[in-house]
């Protein structure tokens, strides 16, 4: 009983002495190489979930840490330390540059690669580069980031995208937008039914990197879907043996439209009106209104991101929820993301076994606003008031007339903007999963080889309504006395399912690093749609018939890669795809790369260069497609049921038609052929490092909309192959570290773009002079200013030449007769300019000093042109004088220039230069480390200004026509950061 007494009282005499023994440890963790701290280094005790990680300046301090704990230093590309504790107050640590860890740094399809390794034009873009602000859509974070690639932003909507294209796209009736591949699973490059982007999916947030494929050689992995390039999205996952990190970030914008398309005030309007002959004065109004102030508005958005994270020995998870509401610079256009994204990672059986699951979960709700309002805002009388409660519009004035003793809208007049906005309710809700389980096996038997299993869906349905009161003069339906209601639905499936074997190792007879692929990839897209709709001649609802779109895609594909002695690098690639778009003699195709490379730095002669550090030449070929030709059974004869009004009548009954629709038995794919050339260099350590490179395509079996002779098939256009591009180009991308210092650091990247796209083939016979009229404009109906020709780039425009008198005003309907027959005819025509810039550049500069951190981003596009059809369509006398019913309509002030009473659409006075360069994003932010809690706040300015001689509202719109363009904002971003 004694012993039993004293052994207890030892033991609580030596508890206090066990807390006592738990202590705590600091220090700074930094590269080894150049000594500069490593922030966001993970600090953990091994076995346990006690860490921390390293602030801004490196260091850390953790608590809790008792005699015989190990501790371990790790972080992304570095060699992991792990170091006992015997009681020290202070370890400081100097990680080691893990060259394995380095080596998987690019993705490639399928696989990864190392950047010395690629051989083909392969560039990462990792959230560091990002472009900073509040960013709705991804895209937004690439644009002026890499060589090749131009992204175009859309209008100023809230959450809508923009256009990418790399290397120009390839395509004239085809998508020319580029493979998305999110976590390994290939978007329908359709989009998805009810979102303004179906980019808006990913948060932005969410994005570890981009890896951006632009020539065959790095895309035909993906063989029928990869003639535009291939840009493949990693979102964050957590990390193994890190501690439990909590984040809360938030981002509050406000943004207002800083230009406005220069209409005449009230005055002037009321001084050409009343000097025009044959016009009513009578018809004015007494007021002054800005509709254009009418309908804008300061927008307002806020992004909250809530993430917790953390990591064990076999396991690792992340999980992020995303808030999202940005209103637009256009009254009541709202969008609103709500978004959960988790990742989990987990390895077993001794790592032999490793199972990766991501999964997206997004509503997006967005009320639209009827963009008719911003034509609608050019358009409208100035003189006019806004509002008016004799009238029986909802207290809106509109442009009126009497029916009997009943006052009615003119039927074609303009209506009233605001009440355009303000009387629509129009809102929609897409609900969507993008979910992907992959699974990687290593044989236990022969480890090099590995087994992968990816399956995924990307699942979407929508549902809408429209609505518009019976009192609202936009109501088509207001002469029936009924409102106006829609309800849409849909529904958006892809399936996928990918597996494949990897196998690497090294021959070491051959002093050869050897990695194959092979493996079999089906995926499905399905999409189905209803809709619903008042009309004036029934008095329930009209419900079309569903409709519904599938396709399929089935392949095989192989890789080989070989790195020979570390310097000498060959690659090949095959795929071989199968679609359901195309008949049976054309329903496989086979799409091969092959490519190789130098990496001459690693010579003998250049081994020890203190100077160069990394020198690699490499070239390639291969062989894409493109099966996005916007139809599914173009090689069969199918028959389509009408909807709307187009139905039959028997008797007293109505009866829906069906209608064959015009096929092409023979269609098939678009191949492009790629030859690229390139070369890759570094100095001192890579401080100055950049890639060159020259590339050129051909497109043959182009997919076109053709018309075709009468009765020669079911419809006098053609969606068929007839044709050929080539286009040709330079890249060159440099990245500068310019400044390395303790405390001070600057980075510098600069990209430019040449390129060249030229339509070499276009016609199912012989004729040089066929064309096909492309870009349709404003102003008259069926009108379109560009030509598709041989010898000429695809947006080329097709203009009469303009006569200018001696003070250099241009004559009204005197034109060059270019064919000399002494009159002005169609012939007279010629092709005059085009909307694809001649090269395109960014600038990014990123300066940090201590805790502050700067950078800028400019962008600048040269050699394009655009076609101002807001001055064109409302720029001339009678645009406004010249009415259907008795209202005048408003004009642009370019008519007090011109001087021209009637229009001149097709005039090359319209087609203007379009240079331009813009200050896209600029930030300044300052970190405040804590023990517990870092702190970080930012303050950036987006689209800030732009230099251009252009004189429309903005030099860059995608298909180089400027008409009713919803403009951007110029946007301030407050952000906030915590980290605990």
């Amino acid at each position: 009983m004694k012993t039993l007494f004293k052994s207890t009282l030892m033991l609580l005499l030596m508890l206090p002495m066990s807390f006592f023994a738990q202590e705590s440890v600091s220090g700074v963790v930094s590269e080894s190489a150049s000594g500069l701290p490593v922030p966001g280094a993970n600090v953990i005790v091994k076995g346990t979930t006690n860490g921390t990680v390293t602030d801004f300046d490196g260091n850390y301090t953790i608590t809790n840490v008792q005699p015989g704990d190990v501790i371990v230093f790790s972080f992304l590309g570095f060699a992991t330390q792990e170091i006992p504790y015997d009681g020290q107050t202070t370890i400081n640590v100097q990680l080691d540059e893990d060259a394995a860890t380095l080596e998987e740094v690019v993705l490639i399809g399928y696989g990864s690669t190392s950047e010395q390794d690629a051989t083909g034009s392969v560039e990462k873009v990792s959230s560091e580069s990002f472009n900073k602000g509040a960013v709705v859509s991804p895209e937004q974070l690439l644009s002026g980031k890499s060589a090749g690639v131009r992204i175009t932003p859309g209008g100023g909507a809230p959450g809508e995208g923009g256009q990418i294209r790399i290397r120009g796209g390839s395509s004239l009736s085809g998508n020319n937008d580029p493979l998305i591949v999110v976590d390994g699973i290939p978007l329908d490059q359709r989009g998805v039914q009810g979102v303004r982007n179906q980019l808006n999916s990913i948060n932005p947030n969410e994005i570890e990197d981009f890896v951006i494929l632009k020539d065959a050689a790095a895309t035909s992995i993906y063989g029928s879907r990869a003639s535009n390039g291939v840009i493949l999205i990693t979102t964050k996952t957590g990390k193994k043996n890190s501690p439990l990190q909590l984040e809360y970030d938030l981002k509050v914008s406000a943004g207002q439209i800083i230009d406005k398309v220069d209409n005449l005030d009230a005055q002037e309007f009321r001084a050409l009106i009343e000097s025009t002959p044959g016009t009513d004065p009578n018809l004015l109004g007494e007021y002054d209104t800005d509709w254009q102030d009418e309908i804008y508005q300061t927008s307002i958005g806020a992004i909250h991101n809530l993430t917790a994270s953390q990591g064990f020995d076999n396991f690792s998870y992340r999980v992020n929820y995303n808030h999202t509401s940005q209103t637009g610079v256009l009254k009541t256009d709202v969008y609103e993301r709500n978004a959960l994204n988790i990742a989990l990672n987990q390895d077993l059986f001794d790592n032999h076994l490793k199972l990766a699951l991501t999964t997206k979960g997004i509503v997006d709700e967005n009320r639209f606003a009827d963009q008719g309002a911003i034509g609608a805002a050019v358009a409208f009388d100035p003189t006019q008031p806004v509002y008016d409660e004799d009238l029986p519009f909802g207290g809106y004035f509109e442009h009126n007339t009497m029916s009997g003793d009943q006052v009615i809208p003119q039927l074609q007049a303009t209506r009233n903007p605001l009440a355009l906005l303000e009387t629509l309710d129009g809102r929609g809700k897409t609900m969507r999963n993008i979910t992907n389980l992959n699974a990687e096996y290593k044989f236990h038997f022969l480890p090099e080889l590995k087994f992968n299993v990816n399956a995924g869906f990307d699942y979407a349905e929508n549902e809408g309504h429209n609505y518009r009161p019976r009192y609202a003069a936009g109501n088509g339906l207001y002469i029936q006395g009924r409102e106006y209601t829609q309800e849409y639905s849909g529904i958006n499936r892809n399936t996928l399912l990918d597996f494949y074997f990897t196998y690497k190792t090294e021959l070491e007879a051959l002093d050869t690093e050897m990695d194959l692929t092979a493996g079999h990839s089906y995926q499905e897209f399905y999409i189905e749609n209803n809709d619903e709709y008042t009309v004036a001649d029934d008095p329930g609802y009209r419900v079309e018939p569903s409709v519904i779109n599938r396709n399929a895609l089935e392949s095989y594909f192989a890789r080989a890669s070989f790195d020979i002695a570390n310097k000498y690098l060959i690659s090949g690639s095959v795929r071989r795809d199968g679609s359901s778009r195309f008949g049976a003699d054309n329903k496989w195709s086979t799409f091969p790369s092959a490519s190789v490379g130098w990496k001459i730095h690693n010579e003998e002669f250049l081994l020890n260069s203190n100077t160069l550090s990394q020198l690699k030449l490499r070239a390639g070929y291969g062989v894409t497609g493109n099966q996005e030709i916007g139809i599914n059974y173009g090689y069969m004869g199918i028959y389509s049921p009408s909807v709307g009004p187009a139905r039959y009548q028997f008797g007293n009954q109505f009866y829906n038609t069906l209608r064959p629709e015009e096929f092409d038995a023979d269609l098939k794919w678009e191949e492009l052929q790629t030859y690229n050339v390139g070369v890759d260099f570094g100095f001192f350590n890579n401080r100055l490092s950049g890639t060159v490179e020259a590339y050129y395509r051909e497109t043959e079996d182009l997919l076109a909309t053709v018309p075709v002779p009468a009765g020669a098939n079911l419809s006098d256009l053609l969606v068929t192959n007839v044709g050929e591009t080539v286009s040709k180009g330079v890249e060159v991308g440099l990245n500068g570290t310019l400044i390395q210092k303790e405390d001070f650091n600057w980075d510098m990247n600069y990209n430019i773009t040449f390129q060249d796209l030229e339509i070499t083939r276009l016609s199912l016979g012989e004729n040089p002079d066929f064309f096909i009229p492309q870009g349709g404009i404003s102003g008259g109906v069926g009108n379109n200013i560009q030509i598709w020709k041989e010898g000429y780039d695809p947006s080329t425009f097709f203009v009469f030449r303009q006569v200018y008198n001696e003070a250099g005003q241009p004559i009204e309907g005197a034109y060059a007769d270019v064919n000399g027959d002494n009159e002005i005819t169609e012939a007279d025509k010629v092709p005059y300019k085009k909307a694809n810039p001649d090269y395109f550049m960014g600038f990014t500069n990123t300066l940090n000093y201590k805790n502050l951190d700067f950078s800028f981003t400019f962008r600048g596009s040269f050699g394009n042109y655009m076609y101002n059809n807001t001055q064109s369509g409302n720029g001339f006398v009678t645009a406004g004088t010249v009415t259907p019913q008795d209202y005048y309509s408003n004009l642009n002030s370019n008519v007090l220039e011109s001087n021209f009473v009637n229009n001149q659409l097709f005039s090359d006075y319209y087609i203007q230069k379009a240079d331009f360069v813009k200050l896209d994003n600029i930030s300044l932010g300052y970190l405040f480390p804590g023990e517990k809690v870092d702190f970080r706040t930012s303050l950036t300015a987006t689209n800030l200004w732009t230099i251009t001689d252009y004189d429309g509202l903005d030099p860059e719109i995608s298909n180089g026509i400027d008409n009713n363009f919803y403009p951007r904002s110029t946007s301030v971003v407050l952000g906030l950061n915590l980290i605990f």
